[in-house]
């Protein structure tokens, strides 16, 4: 699977912020069937940083959610910017 095919959209919503910040973690809608070792290579391939721990779930709307601890090197603040969410 591609990165591009992997990651759908970066979510900017108060709490996804919160974690950006507070946690180190950023937060992806990603493609269903992509697995947390996708979304871990899809992550360091398109945003340089590597993630120390990926964690999903399936939202109601059945959208799958990926929150991605960076790992102590990499700042999630940083990646925000340049994705324009911060």
């Amino acid at each position: 699977m591609q990165p591009h095919d992997v990651i759908k959209y970066p979510m900017m919503t108060e709490r996804s912020v919160n974690m950006i910040e507070n946690e180190n973690k950023l937060i992806f809608i990603v493609n269903r069937e992509a697995d947390k070792d996708d979304i871990a290579k899809a992550v360091k391939e398109l945003y340089e940083v590597e993630a120390e721990t990926v964690r999903t779930l399936i939202t109601r709307q059945g959208e799958k959610k990926a929150f991605v601890k960076l790992k102590a090197g990499f700042s999630a603040s940083e990646v925000a910017i340049k994705l324009g969410i911060l």
